[in-house]
């Protein structure tokens, strides 16, 4: 597990949720593509995880089979299952017109599972970890290059 590729992954994720919240601000907001992003932030932390374990993702939308194989690592991963089961349908129903109905409470409930699913505790965790070590490397190769020697 390369944790430039879990923390870019966790990247790409944050992009798609502000994408989604960026679109909020508009004058006439377009509520399936909010909720399409919302599940492709979704999607994109799940991943996230199935690479820190190891495993490179299956290339799927359905969130709810991505997150049964989390919870085969770590059983807290049920806590968002919910969610994974309400954002799935957005990864690619609301791309084409007339396949679903997006009304404004589905918009405000799929924006809210996107950031429970961001803020999930062992998401965080990892990110976290993998941040402090990620900037450890850095911290020692740039104390490294200020060595007598390299100046």
């Amino acid at each position: 597990m390369d944790s430039k590729d879990v923390l870019l992954w966790f990247e790409f994720a944050d992009s798609d949720l502000e994408a989604a919240e960026h679109l909020l601000t508009l004058y006439h907001p377009r509520m399936e593509i909010i909720c399409y992003h919302c599940q492709q932030a979704a999607e994109k932390y799940l991943k996230a995880y199935w690479i820190y374990k190891g495993i490179f993702p299956p290339k799927i939308h359905e969130l709810d089979t991505l997150c049964k194989k989390c919870f085969e690592f770590d059983p807290v991963f049920q806590e968002i299952l919910q969610a994974c089961f309400v954002l799935s349908p957005y990864g690619v129903q609301p791309r084409y017109p007339n396949e679903m109905r997006i009304e404004e409470h589905h918009m405000k409930e799929a924006l809210e599972y996107a950031k429970r699913i961001k803020d999930f505790t062992p998401l965080q965790v990892i990110r976290g970890k993998l941040e402090k070590a990620l900037s450890n490397e850095t911290a020692k190769v740039e104390t490294s290059l200020d060595t007598p020697e390299n100046v």
